[in-house]
């Protein structure tokens, strides 16, 4: 089991994988998931139990559960942060993206990924995390 120390950062690899390559399956859809739970309306949950801003408890279950196969891992070769991933609306369907809910706190899962070449989203990035760009560089990783 490949274990990620941050979540959000296991997020963005979710995203490349799941939703743009479509390699990492099935897909997940929350609203799917919680309709199989008896929740037919997710707007009114969420708003009823005061989780607005916040990932809901079954998102950040199955993706803390969600285990991505090493062979996977090795396919990232770019990862992307942007405030509009499906995988940020699966996790926290109401999010308007004007706080820090998704930001990355660590680099420390970059071993992970080892053809990582890319990331996209270095402006975010550097604000989350000062000196990001230059740990980026130092694993041969170019940024934009």
């Amino acid at each position: 089991m490949t274990g990620f120390s941050d979540f959000n950062f296991k997020l963005l690899v979710v995203e490349k994988l799941m939703y743009w390559d479509e390699t990492l399956k099935p897909a997940f859809d929350l609203r799917a998931h919680m309709r199989a739970r008896g929740v037919q309306d997710l707007d009114a949950y969420v708003a009823a139990n005061g989780l607005e801003y916040t990932v809901l408890p079954e998102a950040r279950a199955h993706f803390e559960e969600l285990e991505i196969p090493a062979e996977l891992l090795a396919t990232v070769d770019e990862l992307t942060f942007d405030g509009g991933h499906q995988v940020f609306q699966e996790c926290a369907p109401v999010w308007d993206g004007e706080d820090d809910l998704f930001d990355l706190h660590s680099l420390e899962d970059l071993h992970l990924l080892p053809n990582l070449k890319l990331f996209t989203g270095a402006d975010a990035l550097e604000y989350m995390l000062p000196g990001a760009l230059d740990t980026l560089a130092a694993h041969g990783i170019a940024s934009r």
